[in-house]
């Protein structure tokens, strides 16, 4: 792996994607995402929100009207009650990478007010040498973690109350394109701060991308599971598996409706991570092609929760439940596109 050396600079990453992606003006940005969180139960499986000891989740990162109804429910679970620091783990979709990469910013805005980035803990994580820096502009243009910030401040006023500066620091990070052995090096590094109950972490992710335009526009033909947009086939055969009408399908059924099929392989997916073995997930994703944006900070994180189950993690800790499933629309022609959000949380 490669690393860059340098250190943060004393400047503000600017709310690009207010104003376009989600609201600008604090009044009613707060009004909207109060609104997302009080359609969120106040208890989820017994258990009151948000979950005790839950500070890590997995939510999506798109535009609000898409997918903010969908990340309340991760946000909403999010214990921040113990964190003293916030990690933010999100996908690379401006620029390609091989490493994982670190802000090189002082501060990061939102339309409630600015968060101040952990530049110390970037600098330890860079003395490491697994790590590089994310081009400025491109962190800039980049917002998978910026999605995330408005629930977190929202969330941490919740918390802590209407002074900023008790606001724990945020550590931003983007996940390149790791192979599975690169996943469990990160997760190595991660771990102990995995461990520590001052940091929380926010895992940004949206699941399948299905269309012509992600060019993965997978169908189900002659009993198997075929990408005729895509660059890479698909092998991997559905025939046998029960895809939610009650009977195995085969060759000679009627395929199902495309959003089911999206479903299922989300369904898949979210599955695997639930099992809490890194290894699983990784190669159904491999397998499936499954368009999950955030596929490989989800690795990394399982990864580090992988490690610490080995050191002991008391039973049913340690491990993703997800507790909600939402898309853009749904597929009924091949013409057709969506995208898919889930939120899950991982007790620790």
């Amino acid at each position: 792996m490669s690393s860059r050396s340098g250190h943060s600079h004393t400047r503000t990453r600017e709310a690009s994607h207010a104003g376009s992606w989600y609201e600008d003006r604090p009044a009613k940005l707060a009004s909207e995402l109060d609104s997302y969180l009080s359609k969120v139960p106040d208890t989820i499986d017994g258990a009151n929100l948000p979950v005790p000891g839950a500070r890590v989740i997995i939510a999506p990162h798109a535009g609000y009207s898409y997918s903010g109804p969908c990340a309340a429910w991760a946000y909403k679970a999010l214990d921040l009650s113990g964190a003293k620091r916030v990690f933010l783990l999100g996908p690379s979709h401006k620029y390609y990478t091989e490493t994982c990469a670190l802000s090189t910013f002082s501060k990061y805005e939102t339309p409630f007010g600015d968060l101040t980035v952990d530049t110390a803990l970037c600098d330890e994580l860079r003395e490491t040498g697994d790590f590089s820096n994310i081009p400025v502009n491109r962190e800039v243009q980049e917002h998978c973690l910026e999605m995330h910030l408005p629930y977190l401040w929202k969330r941490l006023e919740q918390t802590f109350g209407g002074d900023s500066d008790r606001f724990p620091p945020i550590v931003p990070i983007i996940v390149g394109v790791l192979n599975e052995a690169e996943e469990k090096t990160y997760g190595e590094v991660l771990a102990p701060y995995l461990k520590d109950p001052g940091n929380a972490f926010i895992i940004s992710s949206d699941f399948c991308h299905w269309g012509s335009n992600y060019s993965y526009a997978p169908q189900y033909i002659d009993g198997k599971l075929q990408n005729p947009h895509g660059h890479t086939p698909i092998a991997c055969d559905l025939s046998h598996i029960d895809l939610g009408f009650g009977v195995e399908q085969s060759s000679d059924v009627s395929p199902p409706p495309l959003h089911e099929i999206i479903k299922k392989l989300d369904e898949m997916a979210m599955d695997a991570v639930e099992s809490g073995t890194h290894g699983k997930f990784h190669k159904l994703i491999s397998k499936t092609k499954n368009t999950v944006c955030g596929s490989h900070p989800i690795g990394v994180v399982m990864a580090a929760l992988e490690i610490l189950s080995e050191e002991g993690l008391a039973d049913g800790k340690g491990k993703f439940k997800f507790i909600q499933y939402q898309r853009s629309g749904l597929v009924v022609d091949k013409k057709d596109y969506s995208v898919s959000y889930a939120s899950a949380y991982a007790v620790l």
